[in-house]
């Protein structure tokens, strides 16, 4: 059994369980495929900008709730430890977090090998877990082993084209790796322009429901995205879409699931479309309950752009709701061409954005046969369980 030492920034945590949960299911998914893992989670003390919105109280307040998270925790029964460290303001530095958390994670290494002789590292992201790792083992701090870091889109999307030496240091963590592991082909394209020698696509997944949902058609229909509230995430589209479609689909509703900074502008935009009495800003929900939530509904839609993969793409498919993504994105393109139950958008294009919205709603047949296609290709490419199989090989390949 393969001894594997998971390092994460992003992480469930008791403050935030839905962090980067999308890490630890992966983790638990290589557990139940045959490998043995542990988990560090680089535990970053000082709050983000975003805390200053509350003032000093505020701040002080978020920096203690950080300090108060236990070390030692057990996730769905998974050894994690928090690595604590500090790093300045992630505008400027953020290419060199890695070097500010690699003594820490050094010590953590070394503590953890004694009871646990890890064969691999897997790191979740070239910046700052795999620069981490890369820069503790070269300095010699703490147990040698292969080095294999998974790449989710930010590496390639943002800290190596928009954070000052970011390419810098996503190509050195990238070319320390002896694999690489992508989440949709596009991203290994872009991980091999990066500097990685060899990548390989691991899909991520989703629970199929023990059955499928109910034919029936929902009244009042109801569109939801799951998603951090960015620009990016393009919730205003859909806003848009739910308005023009008004006369149309009186009643629709719409589920916002998720918080961040574009909260307030979309409520706003909301009001100035006349539709915030349709809108539900439910804020971010356990995972599990933002996966039921979202299986009420008629359609998860979510056009957004610098889509690596999309996670909540096919946990709405999983449960029989058919998702619209955007086209010349790499992971819903690659989802598309898995099956069907997946609808692709120009990026920006309200007007396809609600014709293909439209319809899917007002053909019943042609709906019922869009979620059959969205649970069946979830259930043949996008399963958890195809993952901890993907994950444990790419592992074995590493050792080789």
């Amino acid at each position: 059994m393969v001894k594997v030492l998971v390092v994460a920034e992003f992480y469930p945590s008791r403050r935030d369980p839905v962090l980067g949960v999308w890490a630890h299911r992966q983790a638990l998914a290589a557990r139940d495929a045959g490998a043995e893992v542990r988990v560090l989670v680089l535990h970053r003390l000082i709050p983000p900008r975003a805390s200053l919105a509350g003032g000093l109280r505020g701040a002080l307040d978020a920096m203690m709730e950080r300090l108060r998270e236990p070390r030692h925790q057990l996730r769905d029964g998974l050894p994690v430890t928090y690595v604590p460290y500090v790093s300045p303001a992630r505008r400027r530095s953020y290419a060199n977090w890695g070097a500010w958390a690699a003594v820490p994670l050094a010590l953590a290494l070394r503590s953890i090998a004694r009871a646990f002789p890890y064969e691999l590292i897997h790191a979740h992201n070239a910046v700052p877990a795999g620069d981490a790792a890369r820069r503790a083992s070269a300095a010699g701090l703490c147990r040698r082993a292969p080095l294999v870091v998974s790449v989710h889109g930010g590496d390639v999307f943002y800290t190596a084209e928009r954070v000052p030496a970011g390419a810098r240091a996503v190509a050195r963590s990238l070319g320390a790796a002896r694999l690489v592991l992508a989440n949709s082909e596009g991203v290994a394209e872009l991980c091999t322009s990066h500097g990685a020698r060899e990548s390989r696509v691991v899909h991520l997944g989703a629970d199929l429901p023990a059955s499928p949902r109910s034919p029936g058609r929902e009244v009042p229909p109801a569109l939801v995205t799951v998603a951090h509230l960015v620009a990016r995430k393009r919730h205003a589209d859909v806003l848009r879409a739910l308005a023009v479609l008004g006369d149309r689909y009186p009643t629709m509703r719409y589920a916002v699931i998720g918080e961040g900074p574009e909260r307030a502008e979309l409520e706003r935009l909301a009001l100035r479309l006349g539709v915030a009495e349709r809108v539900d800003f439910l804020g971010q929900l356990e995972p599990a309950a933002a996966i039921e939530r979202a299986h009420r509904c008629t359609l998860f839609v979510m056009p957004s752009t610098e889509e690596a993969f999309g996670v909540a793409y096919v946990e709405a498919m999983a449960g029989g709701v058919p998702a619209i993504g955007c086209r010349g994105e790499p992971g819903p393109e690659e989802i598309a061409a898995a099956g069907g139950g997946m609808v692709l958008v120009p990026p920006g294009d309200i007007e396809r954005l609600t014709q293909r919205i439209d319809e899917l709603l007002r053909d019943g047949q042609r709906l019922r046969e869009a979620r059959a296609h969205a649970r069946k290709t979830v259930a043949t490419h996008f399963t958890w369980e195809s993952c901890g199989r993907q994950t444990l090989a790419a592992y074995e390949r590493a050792l080789r």
